[in-house]
């Protein structure tokens, strides 16, 4: 089957396009989902309106208590939680906030909450909180929240990817342990597809999809951005990091479909025990435990894949308060209060995360197992004790998609054999660097 040509071409054409109508265009004509939506139409001291991202009804019975327990505390306020489809929420934030309606309090993550960053849309929280308050998050993590040296976000909870393998298609292929960094992963990669005919990993180059293979540059060594935001991975780390990808796919130990497909096709190939791992959360055991009982019993965890820094990465979400609420002391007591120990434990519990704070990592829940421990709860102290050295690799950046896009494109190319790797770096250069000065003028 012939495999979709990379649109270089058509993506330049549109990288110029963005370049000449900018974030503003993209706010004017969001205005017109207003037509459509419930904006607030009452801002009042009073009450605080807390959006989240796809969290009804999985979590209503907690968001229930925490409410009311708050609502204990702080009788003269009442929260008013409304939770947005993960697919409308960039629409809606950035319509509310262009049309000064925004709630008091969002649940966003770090990237996406970079693009109103730097047009000033949050409010500044080293002015609104103590740093005693600050230092019970874990630095690196709140650190992933600031933008040009301004706190924009308190975090709250986080995921860390682990491995989870299948043992008995790795001793199929002869392996005995599973890989932990790049370099054994392509000698496993090579094993298994030889031994069993079948792939060892699946990781996706779809532009629009998980950003892995851009956090395993950095993982590699890749510095991908300069201090004044130009491109600094066209660089010999670049190099070698594309060529690794290059050797894999090219040799045949790749699915072909990983141009293509995104990373739901690895969940799928390793519930069909086509595939010998995949990089995910500790959660995904009970997604196997329910569709491939089978696969499961043969599963177990590993530490995430690493490059030679030795990095790891971590997801955040937190939670912003939009620069023109009303209601700034509310929605810092609430957001401090959804953040505290005891809530983030209690919210790990209910959603398999881990917390942003120190106290509640320290928590036996993430430091121990019990004697009938089920695959699930190694996982999670495996993902916990990741932390320590878990940082966000993709810095928060309002275009971070375009830089993700120009690369995929141009690794995409090099995997098809149609640009040497240098010519492919030298292009995404100049591209990124086009979007970076448009961006960077006045």
């Amino acid at each position: 089957m012939p495999m979709r040509m990379p649109k270089n071409s058509r993506r330049r054409q549109g990288i110029r396009t963005k370049m000449v109508l900018g974030l503003g265009l993209t706010l004017t004509s969001l205005l017109l989902v207003l037509a459509c939506e419930s904006p607030r139409t009452v801002r009042d001291e009073t009450t605080v309106e807390f959006w989240t991202m796809q969290l009804q009804p999985t979590f209503n019975d907690y968001f229930g208590d925490l409410i009311e327990a708050f609502e204990a505390e702080n009788p003269e306020l009442e929260v008013r939680w409304i939770d947005v489809p993960w697919s409308a929420m960039k629409a809606r934030i950035l319509t509310s906030v262009s049309a000064r309606t925004a709630p008091d309090l969002v649940n966003l993550n770090p990237n996406f909450a970079a693009l109103l960053a730097g047009r000033g849309a949050w409010l500044n929280l080293d002015e609104s909180i103590s740093e005693e308050v600050r230092s019970q998050y874990l630095d690196n993590i709140w650190d992933a929240s600031r933008f040009e040296g301004q706190s924009f976000g308190i975090p709250w909870y986080l995921t860390t990817r682990i491995t989870i393998y299948n043992e008995g298609l790795l001793a199929e292929a002869g392996i005995e342990e599973p890989p932990q960094t790049y370099d054994e992963l392509a000698m496993v990669a090579q094993q298994v597809r030889e031994e069993t005919g079948k792939y060892a990993f699946f990781v996706t180059f779809a532009a629009n999809d998980s950003g892995e293979v851009l956090e395993s540059l950095v993982q590699m060594g890749v510095q991908l951005l300069n201090d004044d935001g130009t491109a600094a991975f066209n660089s010999p780390e670049g190099v070698t990091a594309f060529n690794y990808w290059r050797r894999l796919y090219q040799q045949g130990w790749l699915p072909r479909e990983v141009l293509t497909q995104g990373h739901q096709r690895a969940i799928e190939l390793y519930q069909a025990g086509e595939l010998a791992l995949v990089a995910t959360g500790p959660q995904f055991f009970q997604t196997i435990t329910n569709n491939a009982p089978d696969i499961a019993a043969v599963s177990r965890a590993a530490p995430q894949i690493t490059g030679e820094t030795g990095k790891i990465s971590v997801a955040v979400m937190n939670v912003l308060i939009p620069r023109d609420t009303v209601n700034p002391e509310g929605a810092i007591a609430f957001a401090l209060f959804l953040t505290n120990p005891d809530n983030q434990l209690a919210f790990s519990q209910v959603a398999n995360t881990l917390p942003s704070t120190r106290e509640t990592l320290n928590h036996p829940y993430f430091q121990e197992v019990g004697p009938n421990a089920e695959p699930v709860d190694e996982a999670r102290i495996m993902s916990a004790e990741q932390l320590e050295r878990a940082e966000v690799l993709i810095p928060p950046q309002s275009n971070v998609n375009d830089l993700q896009e120009i690369l995929y494109d141009n690794l995409q190319a090099v995997l098809l054999g149609q640009k040497t790797t240098e010519a492919a770096l030298a292009d995404a250069e100049q591209d990124w660097n086009a979007i970076a000065s448009s961006f960077n003028t006045p």
